[in-house]
This record gives C-alpha cells, structure tokens and sequence, in this order.
C-alpha cells in the first residue's frame, strides 16, 4: 500500500511540473533557512564544549558599587590565587593566575611575528584542555618553557620539528619550545591564543614592582581561572568566596563593597553581558531570535505547499470522488496525500542540503563563523530525518484532511464547488506569510538604522588618518623625541604621542580621585588615561576650555585634561585651575574636551581624566599628514621605526577601522536578519506566483468573456491584483503593530538610540506591496494578454 502511494506521488509529481517546483523549491529554501539557522545555533551552543572539564570551569568576577550602580568586570588582585588556593583549596581542584589575551613580539632568528598568547601559572595548560601534539601540558613547570600551538609552531618553523628550539618573547626573555598543542576550536573562548608561556615571565618583565607589593588588594589586574573540585557546587563555592576581597581591605576601601562570584564557562559566551551587578544575558538572545526566525520561514514555506494543494482541490476532487465510490476509506486518502507530501519534502531536503553547502561560505563570513555541514555526524542527520518528517506532516496535514473530506456524491454528480469559504483558510495563511515577512523587514531596517544613528554620533576627536601601534619592545620609546622630530620633518606625520589606552578602549580606571565638594561617601569609578604631550593634537581634540598638555610647561606633569562628562559629573561651573586630588597627589585642571566615544557608542560617556605620563606605555597614536596618502606615510613611517626598533614588527591599525568594530554584533545581526528577510520574501513571492498562476488559469472563460465585452488589460490587471494587494494590507495592519512592539522593546536595551519612525512602517508596506503586484502582475498580464477566442475554445 505504501508502495503504491508513493508511486502515485510520484506520478502526480509528474503530472504538474509547475506547482511541483515551485513546491520543492519553496520548502527547500524554507529548510536552508531552518538548517543555516540550526547550525549556527548549534555553534553557539556548544561554544567552549571542547573541554571536558565544561561544567566545572569558571571565571573570577567581581561587582562594585559606584554611587548605587554596580559595575562588574574580570580583573582580580594578584593575592587572589594564593587566598583560594590557601582557604578554599578543598573546594578548587585547579586555581590559575593569567594575563589578558595579549599581542607579543615572538621572534625566531630573522622571523619576527605579533602572536597573541597567554602568560599562565603551571596548570593553566590543563585547565585550558589542550590537546597535546608533542611535548607536555606540565612543560610550564619550567619557567623557561613555552608551548605552541600548532599554526603558530608551523608559522615558524614550518615542516621542522620545533621541539627544543628557542623563541624570544618580546625581545626580553629566551623560552624553549617545551611542546605543541592542537589550535583549539574557533568556537571557544581561547580559539585565538597562539602560545602560553610561563606566569613568572609576565610578571617580572610587565609587571615591574609588583613582586615586592604582592598584598595589594587594591590593583584589579589579572584574570583567574578555576576548576571545582567534584560534589562541589557553583553556587555554593561563588557564596564562599564573596567577601574575599573585601576582607582584605581597608575601611575606607570597603565602601566600595566589592564582591567576588564564579562566572561559569557555560556563560562565558551566551550570557556575558551584566547590568548594575546582574547577569542579564547577552548572546543568548540572538540564538532565542534566529530559532524564532528559521521556525517561522520553514513555515512560510509549508504555507506555500498548503495554499497550492488546496487550491487545485477541483482538479483533485473526482479522484478523491471515484476512490471513496470504489471503497476507499478517509484514512488511506489522508495516507496518499500525506504519502504526496512526504515525497515533496524528501526531494525538498536533496535540495536543501545542496543550497546549504552553496551558501555556507557565504553564511560564514556575514556570521563570522567556521560552520560546515558535519556529514558524519549521526545526530546531524537524525535532526535532518526529524525536520523532514516534521516539516511534511505540517505541510501536508491541512490538504491531507481537506481534501480526504469531499462528498463522493456531489464529487460524481458534477454539483461539487468549494465554495465562497473554502478560500477564507488559503487567505489567512498568506495573510500570516506577509506578517511574518513584514515584522522580518521592519526590524532589518530598524536595526541598520541603529547602527547608522550610533555611527553618526560626534566622537569627540578626529579618527580619519589616525594610526594606532602596540609596541611591545621599548626601542620607540627610548628614542621617542628623534623618531618623532624625523617623521614631522619627513612630511608623513603630523603629530605622535604614546597612550596607555587606545581612544576605542579603556583600560585603567581609579576610584580614589577627589575635588572640593565631593561627597564623601560617593564612589566612582573613573578612566584615567595616561598621556605624553602632543596627544591632543595626535587624536584631534576638541577643546572646551582651557589648553592641551605642552612640553613648554614642566607644571603639566601635575595637570589634568578633563572631559565635559567629568566637569558635569563634579558640578564644577568654572573648572579650569580646579584642584583634584588624586591620592596623595594633587592635579590641576588645565583643560577640557569633548567627551570621546571610547567605549560603547550606545552608552552616556562616562567622566574621565587625561594626565602626563614618561613611563612606556605601550601605545602609540600617530596622525598621518593629510595631503599625503596612506600607504606612502605608512612606508616613511616603516622605514623609521624599522631603523630604531628592528625586533618590533610593523604592525598597525586605522582607529576608524577600530571603531567600526564596535558596530560588529548589532551589523552582524542586521545583515543575518536582511539575508533571512531576503528568502523569506522570496518565499512568500513564490507562493504568491503559483497561487496567480492557478487564479489565472481558473479564470481563464472568464477572463476571455470580458475581453469580448471590452475590458481593458489594465481593468483585468486590476481584478485579478486587488485580492492580493487586500490580503498584504490586512498582513501590514497586523504586521504594524508586532513590529513596533518588539523593536521598540530592543531598542529599550540602547541608552542612545534613534527613534522609531513612521517611515519605516511605510517603507517596509510599501516594499511588500510593490514586490507583490510584481509577483502577481507577471501572471495576471499574462493572462489579460491572451487571445479571447483561444480562451473560450480552451473551455
């Protein structure tokens, strides 16, 4: 029996080629999506799962209240690892002191390359989970060792066995490779961490004073990682060590209330965004929203098979007549239909996979992703055999019981007609595939017009021909004033100064900055930038009041350049020559400037300080003469820096390219939004198409008949577009208000953010409606266009 539905599917399938690809095609798109989507999820999901240890990792983190609003952040004091491993120890199988996830200079004789790495105590190897290639995860026992991984020890040796060979690390330490470890996945948190070398080194060579002052509760400086020992629960270890810090401090210090808790590796990705000391998600979100998003174009696409099956039911109808006068029974009809269905959606799924891989590479780089399609794992094709199995009783559920339940008299007899209702199903199905299809354009450009409103929002300085370098040797540094006076002179630049944070970041922060009148139980938490004069002229300042730092002035050294945020925030109405104290020291206000944008474009800038500073700082900010082009000042400026620092790679950034990238995640969505609006329509189109091209051949004596009585191509235009163009008027007014709800509830996440405007409901309507009398049209002058005299004698 089976046998035989399928065979008669098949014949069927056959039989109308048009609706039958339109069908195929319409649910393979619609599947694309869905498993596009699904992978990407499944990315996202098993983000960091690589390390067996998952659920047992986590991450010391810690609030802080400033002024009644918590601020929570990554860094820790150095005691931090010895107290946990000395007071809890029993509750951390494995306690790890890091560095951030750094560039640095590793060179190998004449090879000299910008690696990010991380500086770990003797288990963070372990801890990590690396796999091994060569060599030992204990090789850090060793502080003259270094582990590779396996691209970077291919970056330097090549085919050779590196094993043994010496590297140097920013031209101050010589580390022997102690072993080689598998680059670890793209979709983990250390994917990009090309070497770990030994903690001591970090901390006698980027840390300098800290190994006499290692008490110091008060510097936030290191990561640390810990993995809990077994029957040991998350929570319960985060409530042990909460006040651990705190315990540590001052009085005075203490109002600060500091908190320490463990941040799971589970949450290290999906769930890394905190408000005012509470984890409220972050990523997560997106995976809620793109589910969401495959769930209803795979339903697009199933509304498509519907609406045709139904809407040829006449030409189905004798046959359904003849089987149930023959002795058929409902259940084996509703079997053929659904056997018709299956069949569509197994051939719907070849497609699918096919359309897929095409688009992967495509996918990916909008993504920013490593997808593929893991075509030998099991649970991959179970989750294609379900989707399938799914997708075709969803798409062939409505026709299977509809068409099973026509009358075998009226069928036969001839009196069978469907009726003025039968239609009102069909109508609402494309009514929802235009909702669904309208809210999806709605917040593509809602979300592109976030992106562009934050994107015009005044920085405060000048980012065009603004170049910023990470120095990790101190060459440049030492030889600032020649190297500087030498590119002024050759023309490429106008103005170079050392930071110790880029303008797209901030790095340092302090609380213990004070002025007349401050309350004395306020707390802040205020970025304090470290400068060498000509900064201002390097970054473009935009100055308020007062002067920029000047080498004419040995007084600047005790002076400060403040932003209009932090002039506001002190309530100073004249602040120029305003006292601040800074610890023990006092700071005049000698300048100020318009806030700059350094950290996120969505949110209030917050009140900062810019001081003078002669210590290395790692950072440089160049501003390339503007008459001339870049690549000429980049090469003057090469030749230089090459001359005075020959182990520092030339390595640089534009800053506007820096900025942009603040714009990654909310650019990313917009763009994976507008892909899946794109095939959404598209599908919604292709239903629509074969839906006019069976409306039109319905209709075909009719349409003859008015062509004898002098209608016009654009009066049958018009009768055979209108019902269309209701049904997406109706989708709009439902679509509006959706739309609106849940923009206007993601654009509540921004603290700057454009508004929602009415233009963009018309827009996105009008859009719909223009695609659809195109969609339409094409069958309808098509029909409008035929010979009347061939239409009637077609009947």
């Amino acid at each position: 029996m089976i046998r035989n539905h399928f065979r008669i599917a098949w014949r069927n399938t056959l039989k109308s080629k048009g609706y039958s690809l339109i069908n195929i095609g319409g649910l393979a798109m619609g599947m694309a999506v869905a498993m596009l989507i699904g992978l990407w999820i499944w990315d996202e999901l098993s983000f960091d799962k690589y390390n067996k240890n998952y659920d047992r990792i986590a991450q010391l983190m810690q609030t802080q209240d400033f002024g009644g609003h918590l601020d929570t952040w990554q860094t820790m004091p150095y005691p931090v690892g010895d107290a946990l491993r000395e007071r809890y120890g029993s509750d951390f199988r494995q306690v790890v002191m890091s560095s951030w996830d750094f560039y640095r200079v590793l060179s190998v004789g004449d090879k000299k390359l910008r690696k990010i790495g991380k500086f770990m105590e003797p288990n963070g190897p372990a801890l990590m989970d690396v796999q091994m290639l060569s060599g030992s995860r204990d090789a850090l026992k060793d502080p003259s060792a270094i582990l590779l991984s396996a691209s970077t020890a291919a970056a330097y040796f090549g085919k050779e066995d590196p094993m043994g060979k010496t590297i140097r690390v920013d031209n101050k330490e010589n580390l022997v490779v102690r072993g080689i470890y598998k680059d670890l996945p793209f979709n983990s948190s250390f994917s990009k961490v090309g070497f770990i070398a030994p903690w001591s080194v970090y901390i006698r060579n980027n840390q300098p004073g800290l190994l006499d002052n290692k008490d110091n509760w008060g510097l936030n400086a290191f990561l640390v990682y810990v993995e809990l020992a077994d029957n040991v629960s998350m929570s319960a270890a985060s409530a042990k060590i909460a006040k651990l810090r705190a315990d540590h401090l001052s009085e005075e210090d203490k109002r600060f209330n500091p908190v320490i808790f463990l941040h799971p590796m589970s949450k290290w990705h999906l769930h890394e965004e905190f408000k005012n000391g509470i984890n409220t998600g972050g990523r997560i979100q997106f995976v809620w929203l793109f589910g969401i998003i495959g769930m209803f174009v795979l339903l697009l696409a199933c509304i498509n098979f519907m609406n045709l099956s139904t809407a040829r039911s006449e030409k189905r109808a004798r046959e359904v007549g003849i089987r149930k006068s023959i002795g058929s029974l409902r259940s084996q009809l509703i079997g053929q239909f659904f056997s018709e269905s299956f069949l569509v959606v197994l051939l719907a799924f070849v497609l699918c996979v096919a359309i897929t891989q095409l688009t992967l590479p495509f996918f990916n780089t909008v993504a920013d992703k490593k997808i593929s399609i893991p075509w030998g794992n099991p649970v991959f094709w179970l989750a294609g055999i379900v989707i399938t199995l799914l997708t075709g009783l969803v798409a062939g559920s409505y026709p299977a019981f509809y068409l099973s339940s026509f009358q075998p008299v009226k069928v036969l007899k001839g009196t069978f007609r469907v009726g003025r209702h039968a239609a009102l199903p069909r109508k609402i199905l494309v009514v929802m595939q235009f909702s669904v299809s309208l809210v999806l354009i709605i917040g593509t450009i809602v979300v592109f017009r976030q992106v562009q409103f934050a994107r015009t929002r005044p920085v405060g300085y000048s980012r065009e021909g603004l170049v910023i370098m990470e120095l990790n040797v101190p060459d440049i540094h030492d030889h600032f004033d020649a190297v500087r006076s030498e590119l002024i002179n050759s023309g490429a630049i106008v103005e170079m100064s050392e930071a110790s944070t880029p303008t797209t970041n901030v790095w340092q922060t302090n609380g213990d900055i004070s002025w007349k009148g401050k309350d004395p139980t306020l707390t802040i938490d205020m970025p304090t930038v470290a400068v060498s004069s000509g900064y201002g002229k390097a970054v473009g300042w935009q100055f308020k009041a007062g002067r920029d730092f000047s080498r004419d002035y040995s007084s600047d050294s005790s002076g400060f350049v403040v932003n209009e945020a932090a002039v506001k925030f002190m309530g100073l109405k004249d602040p120029v020559g305003e006292i601040l104290q800074w610890g023990d020291r006092s700071f005049t206000i000698i300048g100020v400037v318009k806030d700059m944008i350094m950290e996120s474009p969505y949110q209030p800038v917050r009140p900062a300080v810019f001081y003078m500073n002669s210590d290395n700082m790692g950072l440089m900010l160049i501003r390339i003469h503007p008459k001339l082009d870049a690549q000429t000042a980049l090469s003057k400026i090469e030749s230089v820096f090459k001359r005075y620092s020959p182990e520092q790679p030339f390595d640089y950034r534009f800053v506007d390219v820096e900025y942009a990238k603040k714009f990654g995640t909310e650019v990313r969505v917009g763009k994976l939004t507008a892909f899946f609006s794109v095939l959404a329509i598209f599908i919604s189109c292709l239903g629509l198409f074969g839906m006019a091209s069976f409306m039109a051949e319905r209709r075909t004596k009719e349409i003859g008949v008015r062509k004898v009585l002098g209608a016009s191509v654009f009066n049958l235009w018009t009768m055979l577009s209108k019902d269309f163009v209701k049904l997406v008027g109706v989708a709009f007014l439902i679509a509006g208000p959706v739309g609106y709800y849940f923009m206007n509830e993601w654009l509540a996440g921004y603290q700057y953010r454009a508004e929602l405007s009415w233009w963009v409901f018309v827009v996105a309507g009008a859009g719909a409606l223009v695609l659809t009398l195109v969609t339409v049209s094409f069958q309808s002058v098509k029909a409008a266009l035929m010979n009347p005299v061939k239409s009637l004698k077609a009947e």
